[in-house]
């Protein structure tokens, strides 16, 4: 699948399956307290459409946004970085 200029991607780890046809993959971002300096990690959960279906827990994808498919989903999988 091309990426296209202005959409957004991100990587994550599928931490559940048991949706036709969707994951849900949690994706982490680590960055230094504005203040403090403390590195902060702090993740968030996609909704991503998985056509294919065959996608495992644990795997890590790379993600990339795209229109609305659903009420909650607006990602797509382009690519398995690891099984």
């Amino acid at each position: 699948m091309k990426s296209q200029k202005n959409q957004k991607t991100r990587e994550g780890i599928i931490v559940s399956n048991k949706m036709d046809k969707t994951v849900t993959v949690k994706v982490e971002r680590v960055y230094p307290h504005p203040r403090y300096k403390k590195v902060i990690s702090r993740f968030k959960k996609y909704y991503v459409h998985d056509e294919k279906g065959n996608l495992e827990v644990g795997s890590r994808v790379k993600i990339q946004e795209t229109r609305p498919l659903s009420k909650l989903k607006r990602w797509i999988v382009i690519d398995v970085l690891r099984k």
